[in-house]
């Protein structure tokens, strides 16, 4: 979704097979059993963001993947580790964000969302941690009309 000619960063990425739809059983449905949020639970909710420079999902480029997400349900603790498709990726935290935001928007407030890049892939990666662990500046990001924008058209589900 770049604008102005400017060029891709990583211009041909590695796609990959998206995972099967979870199954939905009578259990999950009924609404007088306790259904604490899982892992798939998390990764469902994360796995078909966009890719803010490919017209792929986060899952297709294995941005995210369901090992890499963990959830303590009676601490009320989510946490997912991202992988940039390359190391020097100018997009991880905006990427990181958009995770962050959609869980955020989906899950009960009582969940601490942690939301970093997975140790070791990423040439700044502290730097993208930190800036996505600062409530403070995660609000101020949010309040950047065209910086919300983007975020939203990463969150807007495509159809298949």
């Amino acid at each position: 979704m770049m604008s102005g000619g400017a060029r891709l960063e990583n211009a041909n990425p590695l796609i990959f097979q998206r995972s099967g739809e979870r199954l939905v059983t009578a259990i999950d449905e009924d609404e007088d059993v306790a259904d604490p949020i899982d892992d798939r639970e998390i990764f469902d909710l994360i796995r078909s963001i966009n890719d803010p420079e490919h017209p792929l999902s986060l899952e297709e480029l294995n941005v995210v993947e369901q090992v890499r997400v963990n959830v303590n349900d009676p601490e009320s603790v989510v946490s997912v580790e991202f992988t940039p498709t390359i190391p020097h990726c100018s997009m991880a935290t905006l990427i990181g964000l958009s995770i962050k935001v959609k869980l955020l928007r989906s899950l009960p407030d009582r969940f601490k969302i942690d939301v970093h890049i997975t140790p070791g892939t990423h040439a700044s990666e502290d730097a993208v941690n930190k800036q996505l662990a600062d409530k403070e500046r995660v609000a101020a990001a949010l309040e950047n009309s065209q910086l919300l924008e983007v975020v939203n058209q990463c969150l807007f589900t495509r159809t298949m």
